[in-house]
């Protein structure tokens, strides 16, 4: 865990996230906590990391969602050496999905 993004407002947000229990209720939160823009480009990253585990090229990735070569680039990064956070909740979404 990075100690510079921990701190008591931080984990205020986070404990709020998870009291959060359908995707209709995420909408409105999100949409009050941010941007468009913003919740828009924390889902293309989401989604870039989803397509990077699944092998799929940078060409593919950029057609399917527009992100940028940077974009992908850090998203695999994180995914390499970041701190496991996109692995856990894909293979939760995953696991998820079969169920």
């Amino acid at each position: 865990m990075n100690s510079k993004l921990k701190d008591k407002y931080t984990d205020q947000l986070f404990e709020a996230i998870l009291t959060l229990e359908t995707v209709d209720e995420c909408y409105s939160f999100f949409e009050d906590l941010g941007t468009i823009a913003e919740i828009k480009a924390f889902a293309q990253r989401f989604a870039v990391a989803s397509m990077l585990t699944e092998k799929k090229t940078y060409r593919e990735i950029h057609e399917q969602t527009g992100a940028s070569e940077a974009t992908i680039s850090r998203v695999n990064r994180a995914l390499n050496y970041g701190a496991d956070g996109y692995k856990l909740a894909l293979e939760r979404l995953n696991k998820r999905s079969k169920e």
